[in-house]
């Protein structure tokens, strides 16, 4: 089976090329804007990188052109910082990217798109004890709002032109490697500068509660989401979710200094990020557990040990 990954360099994407290619695939094609040896490491020789823009009508054409893909996993966007600083450049990337992939997959007779949405898609101002898959969107960030816009064009697609179209909508990913800027990516700083001997100061309150998940279970719950029976798939976009209850800033922050005792973390919040602070967030992913069987497999504990790993 063939498969394209687009973000195949970036975070989830090459963790997501890594599962399929342990599972035995071999057609795989990286889709990214740098998919170079540095980005790919043990994983070039493995797979087809191509260099392109997924905001590009004529890239995303021929890539799928050339690779054939039986699936294509989207992963490729700008986050929410650098899109809050450049709405123009996210519109074309997040928005017109999606757009092209599900119309270059309906061109070339594509048979699934997995598309990576996000908690952002549904904002601050949530009354529900916790977000669930039926919870009213309200983005408030122009990330959220591309990705609830990707959401709802695949939906089409899927309707219209018979995509099977699946939407897997992560919380914060927490993992090594971290390079962009957004507002929870705290959640792994504060346990990467630790490993590295750095302070690390969080932006928010102890007290800010965000759904937490490590990379590998990202990755494993997105195959997982594209290698479901197609009779299972009903609510079509998924929240999932990490551990369970859902640490706060400040558990993180002990989880850490428990396995890194000289670990110097403090808080001071950003009146910038005052949207953040005290954020108590939870999520319902039983629709996810379900339809396709999700399960979270890392606990906070786990999770550090294995960023640690990383870097020994």
């Amino acid at each position: 089976m063939a498969t394209l990954i687009t973000g195949g360099a970036g975070f989830v994407g090459l963790e997501v090329a890594r599962q399929l290619l342990d599972a035995g695939e071999t057609d795989i094609t990286v889709f990214s804007r740098n998919p170079s040896p540095n980005r790919l490491g043990s994983l070039t020789d493995r797979v087809t990188a191509v260099a392109g823009d997924v905001g590009n009508f004529s890239h995303v054409l021929e890539v799928v052109r050339d690779s054939r893909p039986d699936v294509i996993y989207h992963l490729g966007a700008m986050l929410t910082g650098p899109s809050d600083i450049d709405p123009a450049s996210s519109i074309q990337t997040n928005a017109m990217g999606t757009f092209y992939v599900l119309e270059a997959a309906r061109l070339f007779d594509v048979r699934q798109v997995i598309f990576s949405s996000s908690i952002g898609s549904y904002g601050y101002n949530i009354d529900d004890s916790a977000l669930n898959d039926t919870t009213l969107q309200r983005p408030m960030t122009f990330y959220g709002a591309t990705k609830a816009f990707g959401e709802h064009m695949g939906l089409l697609f899927k309707r219209k032109h018979g995509l099977d179209f699946r939407g897997i909508r992560y919380p914060s990913v927490i993992g090594p490697g971290v390079t962009t800027p957004s507002n929870v990516q705290y959640t792994s700083w504060m346990i990467e500068e630790s490993i590295k001997g750095n302070p690390f100061t969080v932006w928010t309150v102890p007290e800010t509660k965000v759904p937490v998940m490590y990379i590998t279970e990202a990755a494993t719950a997105t195959v997982q989401l594209a290698q479901a029976p197609i009779d299972a798939i009903k609510m079509v976009n998924y929240l999932v979710d990490g551990e369970k209850p859902t640490p706060n800033a400040g558990d993180i922050a002990d989880a850490v200094r428990a396995k890194i005792p000289n670990a110097q973390i403090d808080f001071v919040p950003d009146p910038n990020r005052a949207m953040l602070h005290g954020r108590s967030q939870s999520i319902d992913d039983s629709c996810a557990r379900e339809e396709w069987g999700w399960q979270p497999t890392h606990s906070l504990s786990r999770m550090i040990d294995e960023f640690m790993a990383a870097f020994a």
